[in-house]
């Protein structure tokens, strides 16, 4: 079972940016699709950004469009989340996943404990 683990968030400004990193384990990451998800209290979760497998191809939700960018580095097993221009309504955790297909708010893996993004003046 592929384990996953999020970091880089933190309280920012309005305006401010931050990078998200989320690690795997196992030798199976670079032939996933990957993506980013966040859930705020109350929400549903909700996919953000995703990164194909194969070509690199990007699409993005959005909210978060033109802000946001996803990135990976396959020999790291690592998936990047590069937030500018944050908002308050950015605000939620973030969890990173192989997103089932079909689906958008389903990863194909146990989730990790994410890690909390808070836009704040």
């Amino acid at each position: 079972q592929v384990q996953l683990v999020e970091s880089g968030g933190g309280l920012v400004q309005p305006g401010g940016s931050l990078r998200l990193s989320c690690t795997a384990s196992g030798s199976i990451f670079s032939i996933y699709g990957m993506g980013w998800y966040r859930q705020a209290p109350g929400n549903q979760r909700e996919l953000v950004a995703t990164i194909a497998a194969d070509d690199g191809s990007t699409h993005y939700a959005d909210s978060v469009k033109g802000r946001f960018t996803i990135t990976r580095d396959n020999a790291l097993n690592t998936v990047y989340l590069q937030m500018n221009s944050l908002k308050p309504e950015d605000t939620a955790v973030y969890y990173c996943n192989a997103p089932l297909h079909g689906t958008t708010d389903e990863g194909v893996w146990s989730w990790g404990q994410g890690t909390q993004v808070t836009v704040s003046s």
